[in-house]
């Protein structure tokens, strides 16, 4: 038996020699030979020695391997940030920064913005684990990890931090894992029937045709957007499989192989947005890490690898660094790319001060640069000097907002059509949608990052009650003839009825825009005349009767970044006037007031390692209202 399994290694080496080919090109009949091959082998294998058995195994698993590496370097090489467009992609070792990643979580359904989680994590200071470490002990763990689930906001990392494993151990890395299996959600979710495992992965990679799996093999299986899956996973009550060779429905077998029931011996790693991650079972899960993009010293060097120019990577830095709110927005990876492309870009042109400075600035200029990025670089003309394509613009914000409210971030071609986009065309938007055509999957679309979604959507918002009087955010009133400051008002409601915060960011960008700096920056967009900066002191003023209304501490502090991009930093001043004065533990303080010392507490460049109630009023409402501090500190007194 192992002479002749030898021999028939031996022959189909030399068939691929004497071909001169690889893998892409096997014909047919090589197929056939090879899966003949494969099928012959294994059922030979139960009646060889030991040793012979691993050696053989061994060489045959390598068979298999090298197309699959193969694939997957070709695969995951490359990274494109914004829509992939020929001949724009970067290699991904060149270009790939560390991700600040940490183990452990509160394991509740998180209620707030993913961007208010971005804002709270930069106070905290967890244990950290490397990406290629994820499935390592710690020195005080005595058991073996197995499942890891990976959760992180959109945009933040999680699928090029698996990406770049899969392409380290495609390049050599991670030889103690004979296979990595890569399984999106979004593939997962159109396979329709029943399935084996093995039926799943021979459709998914069919290099490995023939292939049984075993307890014995060392596999990888990465199941990546948790979030998007449309599976029930129906732990408790699935049926029990153990044959990988046995048909069920999809659910079936993947709460079965998440449980161990199925190779128990695989490892299982899944990715996630933080609100879908209770979908799996806790006793499922030997590990739960958090994504939480670049801490300070990362960004920095994300934007000397971004900018082969050193002195404008400097000069990005340090503009960054000047404003609070853009350099914390700077831990999702997302967003400092899109300030690498604005600030890069205005600093080349020109050596005028005037730099994005707020969220709604920088997505703005953003904008700007991608909607018109081809009429400058072949009409010659200063960007703003250009007619915008205001149905396109609008179109991508009709889409925006209307997938937003119904918290969709993925969508298909009949989406962009109702909206009057032609899918074929999407590439036009380069930097702001983005396509992905998957195997068996066909064509999703998404926004290239939810805030990006979430900006366009405030654009169509604000130009519909600018030019139209039209109140989006209210479908009883949108028949009706609104005026401008009644739309912001309506929106602040909207804003701070969400028990997710879902708008959060939607409402900072749409005050944002109000702004007369801001809004000259799109009057491309705009068909009435006049100025939208009378209603600033109204909405001002709204925004800080909200208050007394005792809104949740979280909805409080977003309503402080709102008053940021309206550039009103009042109540913050009033606190801190308070708190270097000495009088902070004297202080009568209105809900507005207490709200400001919540934020100026939270937002401080300081860690708060302990919070101290003597330097507050010593009373219960004091307690009541600093908790969310309370909570962010180390220890409390």
């Amino acid at each position: 038996m192992v002479v002749f399994v030898k021999h028939e290694l031996e022959m189909y080496r030399k068939l691929l020699r004497k071909e001169n080919t690889n893998y892409y090109r096997i014909k047919q009949t090589k197929w056939d030979l090879k899966q003949a091959f494969l099928n012959m082998t294994l059922s030979f294998l139960k009646e060889m020695k030991h040793d012979d058995v691993a050696a053989t195994l061994q060489e045959l698993i390598g068979i298999i391997q090298r197309p699959l590496k193969e694939g997957m370097k070709k695969k995951y090489h490359h990274v494109c940030e914004g829509i992939a467009k020929q001949g724009e992609s970067a290699s991904l070792n060149s270009i790939y920064t560390d991700l600040y990643i940490t183990e452990g979580d509160s394991g509740h359904v998180n209620k707030e913005h993913e961007v208010r989680r971005i804002e709270k994590n930069q106070m905290q200071q967890d244990v950290q684990i490397k990406c290629r470490n994820m499935f390592e002990c710690l020195t005080e763990q005595d058991r073996p990890i197995r499942t890891v689930l990976t959760q992180g906001v959109a945009g933040v990392g999680k699928s090029v931090c698996v990406q770049k494993f899969i392409l380290d151990w495609a390049e050599g890395e991670h030889q103690d894992i004979q296979f990595i299996f890569p399984l999106p959600f979004r593939e997962l979710n159109l396979k329709k029937g029943h399935h084996s495992l093995m039926d799943i992965i021979s459709f998914f990679f069919p290099e490995t045709k023939g292939l049984i799996l075993t307890d014995q093999n060392k596999v990888m299986f990465i199941l990546d957007g948790l979030d998007e899956c449309k599976l029930p996973l129906s732990f408790q009550e699935n049926e029990i499989l153990h044959n990988v060779c046995n048909q069920a429905s999809l659910d079936v077998v993947l709460t079965n192989l998440i449980k161990g029931n199925l190779l128990p011996s695989a490892l299982i790693w899944i990715t996630t947005r933080p609100a879908a991650a209770s979908m799996i079972p806790a006793e499922c899960v030997d590990r739960v890490s958090e994504v939480r993009g670049f801490n300070d010293q990362q960004k920095e060097e994300y934007f000397r690898k971004r900018i082969s120019d050193q002195v404008m990577a400097n000069k990005i830095v340090e503009h960054i660094k000047q404003s609070r709110s853009l350099f914390i927005m700077c831990h999702i990876p997302v967003f400092c790319w899109i300030s690498a492309t604005v600030l890069q870009r205005i600093l080349e042109e020109t050596e005028s001060e005037e730099t994005p400075k707020t969220l709604t600035n920088m997505y703005t200029c953003f904008l700007i640069f991608q909607a018109v990025q081809g009429n400058v670089k072949y009409s010659g003309k200063n960007a703003f000097d250009i007619p915008w394509d205001k149905e396109a613009i609008l179109a991508l914000g009709k889409l925006a907002f209307q997938q937003l409210e119904e918290n969709n971030l993925i969508f298909y071609a009949g989406h962009l059509e109702a909206c009057g986009i032609d899918p074929s065309k999407i590439s036009v938007y380069s930097g702001l949608c983005t396509q992905e055509t998957g195997r068996f999957l066909g064509t999703v679309f998404s926004f290239v990052h939810l805030s990006i979604q979430e900006f366009l959507a405030a654009v169509f918002a604000y130009i519909s009650a600018r030019n139209e009087h039209r109140n989006v955010c209210d479908p009883s009133q949108e028949s009706k003839t609104t005026q401008l400051i009644d739309f912001l008002k309506t929106a602040v409601d909207k804003a701070l009825e969400s028990d997710h915060g879902h708008l959060d960011l939607f409402l900072r960008f749409l005050l944002g825009l109000s702004l007369e700096s801001n809004e000259k920056l799109i009057r491309g967009l705009l068909t009435q005349t006049g100025s939208s900066s009378d209603c600033k002191e109204e909405i001002v003023e709204y925004i800080k009767l909200k208050f007394k209304e005792n809104p949740s501490p979280e909805r409080s502090i977003n309503l402080f970044y709102c008053l940021n991009e309206l550039n009103d930093d009042s109540l913050v001043k009033e606190i801190q006037s308070y708190m270097s004065s000495g009088h902070l533990s004297e202080a009568e303080l209105s809900p507005a007031q207490w709200s400001a010392l919540v934020f100026v507490l939270l937002t401080s460049k300081e860690k708060l390692d302990e919070f101290d109630l003597k330097k507050f009023i010593r009373s219960e409402e004091c307690l009541n209202r600093l908790l969310p501090v309370v909570k962010e500190a180390k220890s409390a007194l």
